[in-house]
């Protein structure tokens, strides 16, 4: 039997060698063509959906009754959109007019009433407590800009007009703060950050 490699594919008769090499090497049953197995019938087991059982999945007829509107507003508040209207135990006045009060721009009724928020409602009433706090820090900020104003005024009459301007503007802020507040809306003062917790953390409430 010839190697593999003792041909030359240069060689005219390559061709006929390697075809007689084939004819002897190969039985005459291996060189028929192989055919594929004819096709199958289909497995009759296989599940198949009848009419009862297509049925069975359609949706219910129809009963002339419209379906229930599927409610989601129940499902999730924002937290700035929560319903506030609850009474606060111990103090039974409604949750919104309690964050709110602290905020009004006349110092003789926003102040005490945030004091006196710290002072009665207890620490498990948070958002009431930070806004009570938050307010009176800044009451005690906008005082302090006041006072500061009212002397610089013995010297120069600009102050007396700043002071003016002061008191426009603080007072707009505080009633927006106002509203915000008994909406439900957060109102956050990032100025008076350190007094808030100050005040919040030292004034306990009397139980």
């Amino acid at each position: 039997m010839p190697k593999k490699f003792d041909t030359n594919p240069l060689d005219p008769e390559f061709p006929e060698r390697v075809r007689g090499r084939w004819a002897k090497e190969e039985p005459e049953a291996e060189k028929k063509t192989r055919r594929f197995p004819e096709y199958a019938e289909p497995d009759e087991r296989t599940r198949r959906f009848d009419g009862a059982n297509f049925t069975s999945y359609a949706p219910p007829a129809d009963t002339g009754q419209a379906p229930a509107a599927y409610q989601t507003s129940a499902l999730y508040q924002h937290p700035g959109e929560e319903s506030s209207s609850r009474k606060v135990a111990k103090v039974g006045l409604p949750e919104n007019i309690l964050v709110a009060l602290p905020y009004l721009p006349f110092s003789l009724i926003g102040l005490i009433a945030g004091i006196l928020e710290l002072i009665f409602v207890p620490k498990s009433e948070a958002k009431v407590r930070f806004h009570a706090a938050q307010g009176v820090a800044a009451h005690i900020g906008i005082l302090i800009v006041t006072t500061i104003l009212g002397f610089a005024d013995v010297f120069t009459n600009l102050a007396g007009v700043a002071s003016f301007i002061f008191w426009i503007v603080t007072t707009i802020m505080l009633l927006v703060f106002t509203y915000k507040a008994w909406k439900g809306e957060p109102v956050h003062i990032e100025s008076v950050d350190g007094l808030t917790n100050w005040l919040e953390d030292k004034i306990n409430p009397r139980v």
